[in-house]
């Protein structure tokens, strides 16, 4: 009998202390968290992918921070990524409105007009964050870009030139200097601009296949075939029409 009821008073005693331990852990997990420790939640789901869960994160940022100005640009970036156009440009609107001198807030509202195919607004507001900052690498480059889309070359040139101006190592920049050169005819500083973009990055495919068409136009077969066999293993989709025209000099 007196086992019995010590077996009893044991198993109580046990029964106690793991209801004590669940409590102190739920306790530690009920804690609140901070606003940083939200804004890593945040940034973390973005780059898995996780993209609901970082809106829901960034929400909570600005539940606690509303002048949060970063966070409003990362819920545009990831509002972009959803595809949800008008929450992705009233997000960096508000980043602007608490920091008129927010120049990425002005870049990324640029990109998301240009993919609108609103040009005219693109160049406003990439104009803005070369205001703010006149050495904006992305800027220059971008606003080369909507001026190649709008036909207006030398204003393209011009911007793209900038770019290099202030970063010689940028690999996007000859690439589309390159193209610019290419545009225009001149296919041996088109070349050579897409050399120099391989010489920085030599993995970046597009200007793999870039030097592939170049050389197929200056009848040097070999070359064009190298870079498109390259191109195609680094994942760029080469026009089939393009190899087809290339298998008599293989």
């Amino acid at each position: 009998m007196k086992a019995a009821a010590r077996s009893i008073f044991v198993s109580l005693a046990i029964l106690l202390l793991i209801s004590c331990t669940s409590g102190s852990k739920t306790a530690k997990k009920d804690k609140p968290l901070t606003l940083e420790e939200h804004f890593q939640l945040a940034f973390n789901a973005a780059a898995r992918g996780n993209l609901d869960e970082a809106v829901s994160e960034y929400r909570k940022v600005l539940k606690i921070d509303s002048k949060n100005g970063r966070a409003h640009l990362n819920l545009g970036i990831v509002y972009g990524r959803q595809g949800k156009w008008k929450q992705e440009i009233s997000e960096y609107k508000r980043a602007i409105e608490i920091d008129p001198n927010f120049a990425e807030a002005y870049f990324n509202l640029g990109v998301a007009y240009y993919e609108r195919g609103e040009l005219k607004e693109a160049i406003g507001q990439y104009q803005k964050a070369l205001q703010v900052n006149p050495n904006y690498v992305e800027a220059h480059n971008n606003l080369g870009n909507v001026y190649f889309r709008q036909g207006k070359i030398e204003e393209a040139l011009t911007e793209y030139q900038k770019a290099l101006e202030i970063k010689s190592d940028y690999a996007r920049g000859h690439f589309n200097v390159g193209n610019i050169y290419r545009r225009k005819g001149n296919l041996e500083e088109a070349i050579a601009s897409f050399r120099k973009a391989l010489a920085i990055h030599p993995k970046y495919g597009e200007a793999h296949y870039a030097l592939a068409v170049s050389y197929y136009e200056k009848n040097e077969f070999k070359l064009a075939i190298q870079h498109a066999d390259q191109a195609g293993k680094l994942g760029v989709v080469v026009d089939p029409k393009f190899l087809d025209r290339l298998k008599p000099y293989r």
